[in-house]
């Protein structure tokens, strides 16, 4: 359609003996001074371009509802509604075309600030070169179209079991995948609520993978694992001298983050007094650094997970019920493994391929009888506990098929390996370095403990202190 009016009399007629390739494009036009908008329109025709022109913000939204554009060219300052707010409203609704601003001369830093905050694509300064305008144009389109192919093949994938680094084959997990499909464009809030080990950090990364925010941070901060008197520091950030040991100033995860996604993972851990700022963040927007009288504008997707009841929590005084209200926009409830065992085939499979790359084994394959003996289990630490079984199976069997023998003995009434067996003995190939042998013996002597850490140190002749920065080392969660 070129629904331009404006521009129809100086657009060149097709020959009818020929056939008119497709239009490059469809661009919306936004400029409340018919002149300019009008002369951007013709030209834009003459490369090629369907095109509709809208006199501001309102009129452009209305619009853009029958014209679909590819992209936007947009004026900055206009009456009715500017091109910030048409912005603001675009981003809102999380599938805003790519915008191309258009501003005065010494509005510079106005624009800058527009594409940065508003995710513009680019500016331009009037009066517009032709030539520098079309080429910016056409790498807008092509963005927006890789992005839409991207995002079909996420549908595809889905379809198929497979959303960010989730994969699954059960109905109850399609379903759920359809959720974080619909809400993952929008800025709304998600609670994603599930046993532990139940893949609530993994749902939040999916979330975050299929966003508009994909290239920007994804910051997790676990609120259980922090002392009252530094999880405000880590959130809010701090000023040099805030409080005793604040050497410096730091940023928190909310500046951190700022333009991407934070995962507030067991936030029904979070202290009551800490619920209250948070609150006021989610409301504002705006973070205050301790120490600071200064408040900074944020711009993050707040996602929060837990394993906890929430409206239990409300009832015992232990969870305010303003920020419950706030957080649960858009709840998600992930069944736990027990619950979805046709899954487990396929979290297994993709299991081990993460995990012959980490431990750079060659399994290939898992026995029937252990996949038998998985799909028997009741798994009561979920997906977690899937991993770690499968971790140590994978370094004790190193290539080939896992069968009975690299399972933990006892595990889903397994009897006790003969010593003969040596299940728990580790076999290195020739050219494993020492520090991947360490990491090894490390995890297996961890599995075998049944991840107690004290314990495995005792056994490896190590302090608690050094086996946690170890696992730090070797990037597993201490």
């Amino acid at each position: 359609m070129n629904g331009n009016r404006e521009s129809g009399s100086d657009a060149r007629e097709p020959d009818p003996g020929r056939s008119v390739p497709a239009a490059p494009g469809r661009v919306l036009v936004v400029d409340d001074e018919v002149n300019q908008r009008s002369a951007l329109a013709r030209m834009l025709a003459l490369w090629g371009y369907a095109t509709e022109t809208a006199e501001n913000g309102r009129d452009a939204l209305e619009k853009l509802a029958a014209f679909g554009a590819d992209a936007i060219i947009t004026d900055l300052n206009m009456p009715v509604m500017s091109g910030m707010e048409l912005l603001e409203q675009l981003q809102r609704t999380g599938a805003a075309p790519p915008a191309i601003v258009l501003t005065a001369f010494g509005s510079v830093e106005k624009a800058v600030e527009t594409v940065r905050d508003m995710g513009a694509f680019w500016y331009l300064e009037k009066p517009v070169r032709p030539k520098e305008l079309r080429a910016i144009l056409e790498r807008a389109i092509e963005q927006r179209r890789l992005a839409e192919r991207g995002e079909r093949l996420e549908r595809e994938l889905s379809s198929r079991g497979v959303l960010g680094g989730m994969v699954a084959q059960s109905p109850a997990m399609h379903a759920i995948f359809a959720l974080l499909q619909q809400a993952a464009p929008t800025r709304a809030t998600i609670l994603i609520t599930g046993e532990t080990g139940s893949g609530k950090e993994v749902a939040a990364r999916a979330i975050h993978e299929i966003s508009p925010r994909r290239s920007q941070p994804f910051l997790a901060i676990n609120c259980a694992a922090l002392p009252e008197t530094l999880i405000e520091s880590e959130l809010f950030g701090h000023e040099k001298g805030a409080f005793t040991g604040a050497a410096e100033r730091r940023a928190g995860c909310f500046e951190l983050a700022s333009g991407g996604t934070l995962l507030l993972d067991e936030i029904g851990e979070m202290p009551p007094s800490t619920q209250g700022q948070l609150l006021r963040v989610l409301e504002d927007r705006k973070v205050r650094r301790l120490g600071s009288g200064k408040e900074i504008d944020v711009d993050v997707r707040i996602i929060a997970s837990t394993n906890r009841d929430l409206r239990a929590a409300i009832q015992k005084g232990n969870f305010r019920e303003d920020l419950y209200f706030r957080l649960n926009v858009f709840e998600v409830h992930l069944p736990p493994l027990r619950e979805r065992r046709e899954d487990i085939p396929a979290i297994a499979t993709a299991l081990i391929r993460e995990l012959n790359r980490r431990h750079e084994c060659r399994v290939t394959e898992i026995g029937a009888e252990v996949l038998e003996l998985f799909q028997r289990y009741n798994w009561p630490g979920n997906a977690r506990e899937l991993r770690n079984v499968l971790e140590r199976a994978v370094i004790l069997c190193g290539e080939g098929t896992i069968t009975a023998r690299h399972l933990s003995a006892g595990f889903a009434g397994l009897p006790e390996p003969a010593p003969a067996e040596a299940a728990d003995t580790l076999v290195l190939r020739a050219g494993v370095t020492v520090e991947q042998a360490e990491r090894q013996l490390i995890l297996l002597t961890l599995a075998q403990t049944g991840n107690n850490r004290t314990r495995a140190a005792e056994i490896l002749g190590l302090s608690v202190k050094t086996l946690f920065n170890k696992l730090r080392q070797y990037g597993e969660s201490a």
